[in-house]
């Protein structure tokens, strides 16, 4: 594998080249500007070398995203540190356990996820750091205590004129070195601990400022939507901008679909990277309603003017979405074939990829000039890809990857370890794909996703769901089998029922139509029996992925 740039030295250069940018923002907040980014790392370094740290030794953030979450990172991995994202979203348990099985020495928190964790079930820990100011709010060591009391007097010691861009040194890192471990949602049982390298923060890093940042303007101003202590969001939407000397805003709150256009509106970001279910949303709520009219769908179908009123269509998406976007990046689960077909036709730029926290994440990835409806693109720089099948452009298969973005393995787990990373060095995804002459990939589903029909038949539950979708009144749903039938499980659109006055009968009338003209377009062996009406909206992963394990008992 050939030597792969340090990647604390990106950190380095995008803060020496940029130090009088803006750099990071929490929206309607404070902005910092890359030296305030600086000083803040270096405060936390001295906090860091006057209380113990080690290089090596693990450092935990769990919080919503916010400037002082990405200086925190940054500071750690900076230092030598190991980096320990835990997604806020976990329960205190799932916390606690994920700090302790990672021998964590300290915790940085946000102010929610400060009110609900209990010290005292995580023991080795030495220290408990509040985000917002980085006060400490549980010190087990004289030396974290004296060091954060007189932090301000040793940082004036040390720098008693100023602190400028030659005082920015950060530690070297070897391609080797364990940058940081990043543990999975997990469906069941305890999350697994991704161990990367640094080499896959500058793969990933190196690879999409050539794929993006090349394409948008220096300083770009971007918006930053999904979680950073997922990987899709900690590389795609916060390594790469920062490295890029980017400024990034960060929503701070519950990014829901009108917080997010608000921001767009506002920022008018230079690409915008999300999963599928945020831009479904805002397409199905103020787009379609505008365009779903038989006055604009005649015109769409009258050659003589359709170009023409697409590229109107197209111009009037891209304002929703910020007016800016050089493209739209969406990955972490499948795209809605109707939302696909839909940006397609009206040539809107967007684009699919698809990655793994395993691969830090980037697997495929294609411009959404050279984007192909349905697929997820090709190769990622550096990364080899191919579907294990007979015939894979046909006959679906495991995808496996090999190259530089790929893990070492999983902490303290070698048996999950060799289970995914054969001995060629292969990690085998679980995703089932088919792959084209010219390098698409296109995914299936999950391997333990898939059914097996009556016959023997491969169900992909994904692409029956994705079908369902589109139909009246579906929110969500899901497709369970039940014996050797399946049964929808739909979370119906009730802000749409109620304005329509319809109560459960009516909607269990319109998922029966559904139903029908679902199996209409099905294979016989994959039709479904009968649909169920779900009350609350699906339970999700960080990256939107419903939890699919916990409704199997739900018909």
């Amino acid at each position: 594998m050939k030597s792969i740039p340090s990647f604390n030295s990106y950190i380095e250069q995008s803060i020496i080249e940029n130090w009088d940018k803006d750099a990071l923002t929490d929206y309607k907040g404070a902005t910092l500007q890359y030296h305030d980014v600086a000083r803040k790392i270096e405060k936390l370094h001295i906090l860091f070398e006057n209380s113990g740290v080690q290089k090596g030794d693990k450092i935990a953030i769990c919080g919503r995203n916010s400037s002082n979450w990405g200086v925190a990172f940054l500071a750690t991995i900076a230092y030598g540190a190991v980096a320990v994202p835990i997604q806020h979203e976990f329960k205190a348990e799932q916390i606690h356990n994920i700090v302790n099985h990672s021998e964590s020495k300290l915790l940085f928190v946000g102010d929610v996820v400060a009110t609900q964790i209990n010290a005292e079930e995580m023991p080795a820990l030495e220290g408990i750091i509040y985000l917002p100011d980085n006060s400490l709010l549980v010190s087990r060591s004289e030396r974290l205590t004296y060091a954060r009391e007189h932090l301000n007097e040793i940082f004036g010691h040390k720098y008693p004129k100023f602190f400028h861009k030659e005082h920015v040194h950060y530690y070297k890192d070897n391609n080797e070195d364990l940058a940081m471990i990043n543990y999975t949602s997990g469906t069941t049982g305890f999350s697994k601990g991704v161990m990367l390298p640094y080499r896959t923060l500058s793969a990933n890093v190196d690879g999409l400022k050539e794929a993006i940042s090349s394409k948008l303007p220096k300083n770009s101003t971007v918006l930053n939507i999904l979680p950073m202590a997922h990987m899709y969001g900690l590389s795609c939407e916060f390594l790469l901008e920062f490295c890029a000397g980017n400024h990034i805003y960060f929503l701070t709150r519950l990014p829901s679909p009108t917080l997010i256009q608000e921001a767009f509106a506002e920022i008018h970001p230079a690409i915008i990277v999300s999963v599928p279910l945020i831009i479904e949303k805002i397409v199905r709520k103020k787009i379609f309603p505008i365009i779903q009219n038989n006055r604009v769908k005649l015109l769409m179908n009258m050659p003589v003017v359709k170009k023409k009123v697409n590229e109107k269509i197209c111009e009037m998406v891209k304002e929703v979405f910020g007016g800016n976007a050089y493209e739209i990046l969406v990955g972490g689960a499948g795209m809605n074939k109707e939302i696909e077909k839909f940006f397609h036709d009206i040539n809107f730029p967007f684009t699919i990829g698809y990655g793994t926290t395993e691969t830090a994440p980037m697997i495929t990835y294609s411009d959404w000039k050279d984007h192909i409806t349905g697929s997820c693109g090709t190769a990622f720089k550096g990364m080899q890809v191919k579907v294990l099948s007979e015939n894979p452009a046909t006959i679906p298969g495991e995808i496996v990857t090999k190259g530089p973005n790929v893990m070492t393995g999983y902490y303290k787990n070698p048996e999950a370890s060799k289970a995914v990373l054969d001995e060629n060095g292969w990690f085998h995804t679980g995703d089932l794909g088919t792959m084209d002459a010219d390098g698409n990939l296109f995914i299936n589903g999950r391997i333990k996703n898939m059914l097996l029909g009556a016959n023997g038949q491969n169900i992909y539950p994904e692409e029956i769901e994705d079908k369902l979708n589109s139909m009246a009144m579906v929110n969500e749903s899901i497709i369970l089998q039940k014996g050797n039938t399946l049964v929808g499980l739909v979370h119906p659109d009730l802000d749409e029922a109620h304005n329509l006055g319809f109560n459960d009968n009516d909607l269990q009338d319109v998922m029966e139509q559904n139903r029908k003209e679902l199996n209409d377009i099905l294979p016989a062996f994959c039709k479904v029996s009968k649909i169920l009406l779900h009350e609350k909206e699906f339970e999700k992963t960080p990256k939107k992925s419903i939890k699919r394990y916990l409704y199997q008992d739900a018909i």
